[in-house]
């Protein structure tokens, strides 16, 4: 284990130490930012899962859905700027998306996961997927699950084209290279929707994963349940949302990285998604803050709460972002930010300048609360605390 911590931030360190020793991690880093400054930056054991090259303070990985917070401050920066209503029907920037009845899905919806199209009745090969007039066709193809605004639902993988097409009607510009131009650039972090080939040194330092033989259990409501079954079942809307590509993609394939797939495919590293979440609460080392507080209260405002209808149990979401919660812990009632299936978490809390960033190749099976991540979530906690 390497890296530095302020004072008074040493029960993250011991937690760090601990997922490794306990919790069976492999290669990870963490980084804290507290009121734009970093507090934390720790890195250890080895990005190659099998073993050999060692985790380095610049290694990056697949975020998996950690990547939907980017997305969703792509939208809620065009509604910022006057670009974007979210309250106006996405028809209006998207007329195909009005088909079967979705003409009075709104902006908002797509954001707080009410648009009713988390899954296709039929998926989309990787090659598909990566293409945005494929992916987009396919979603304003397909019939709604339920009547757009009425219920939530998590949108696993039609989050990618349903942000990167309002963004591309909007803009004109496919959505990794207008969040590399007016997100990570301007807050100085490595992250990226889509590894571009300008980054292709970085490749070497993307280190590889490998999914788990087993299920870790997950989340469990009663008596219905846990996620983990239901995503065992071929029939239900959780398999089908997160099998809207099929076959499931390589995701150490460079082409795969290359893509711009906002729900699921961002590369990045522990400091570049602190730093997002630090750049849209307040300036970091000096730099722009991002979000207006009145933005950020959009992100944070309750959107969708109750029971969701893909990932099964109760869920809350502001508009793009989990909020803290059952399903998904974070630092506390303020907090906003998004897991990653297999273990990422990227989140703010602006009450305490909080903004954390964790990033892992040892992909567990949880959807939200990885037990590692909730440990250094804990450790932030008891730090603040202390």
């Amino acid at each position: 284990m390497n890296g530095t911590v302020a004072d008074g931030f040493g029960p993250v360190r011991d937690a760090f130490a601990r997922n490794f020793d306990v919790l069976g991690e492999r290669g990870a880093g963490v980084v804290v930012y507290r009121d734009g400054h970093k507090v934390v930056d720790l890195w250890g054991g080895t990005r190659d899962v099998i073993g050999g090259a060692l985790w380095e303070q610049g290694t990056a990985q697949i975020m998996r859905s950690a990547t939907k917070g980017v997305a969703a401050a792509a939208l809620l920066l065009l509604h910022q700027r006057g670009e974007l209503d979210l309250d106006a029907p996405v028809g209006s920037y998207w007329p195909e998306f009005k088909e079967h009845g979705k003409d009075q899905a709104l902006v908002r919806d797509v954001l707080a996961h009410r648009a009713g199209v988390p899954a296709l009745d039929h998926p989309l090969t990787p090659a598909e997927a990566a293409d945005p007039d494929r992916g987009a066709a396919a979603v304003a193809a397909q019939a709604p699950a339920w009547e757009p605004g009425t219920a939530h639902g998590y949108h696993a993988q039609t989050y990618s084209w349903l942000t990167g097409e309002l963004v591309r009607r909007v803009t004109g510009r496919r959505i990794g290279d207008w969040i590399a131009e007016h997100i990570t650039g301007p807050a100085g972090a490595d992250l990226w929707v889509g590894l571009p080939a300008a980054e292709a040194h970085r490749a070497g330092l993307v280190g590889p994963v490998e999914p788990p033989a087993t299920a870790n259990g997950g989340l469990r409501t009663r008596p219905k349940r846990s996620v983990s079954e239901a995503h065992n079942d071929p029939d239900s809307l959780t398999s089908r949302a997160f099998g809207a590509i099929h076959p499931a993609p390589d995701e150490n394939d460079p082409a795969y990285r290359a893509a711009q797939l906002p729900a699921s495919n961002g590369v990045g590293t522990a400091d570049g998604l602190a730093r997002f979440y630090a750049s849209l609460i307040g300036e970091v080392d000096g730099g722009t803050r991002l979000f207006t507080p009145e933005t950020m209260g959009k992100a944070r405002e309750e959107a969708s709460a109750g029971p969701d209808r893909v990932l099964v149990v109760p869920t809350r979401f502001g508009l793009g972002y989990m909020l803290h919660g059952v399903a998904s812990p974070l630092l506390g009632p303020g907090s906003f930010g998004h897991p990653g299936r297999g273990g990422a978490l990227g989140f703010a809390d602006p009450e305490t300048g909080i903004a954390f960033g964790y990033v892992t190749n040892g992909m567990q099976k949880g959807v939200t609360a990885d037990p590692r991540a909730q440990a250094l979530v804990r450790a932030v906690r008891s730090s603040l605390a202390g």
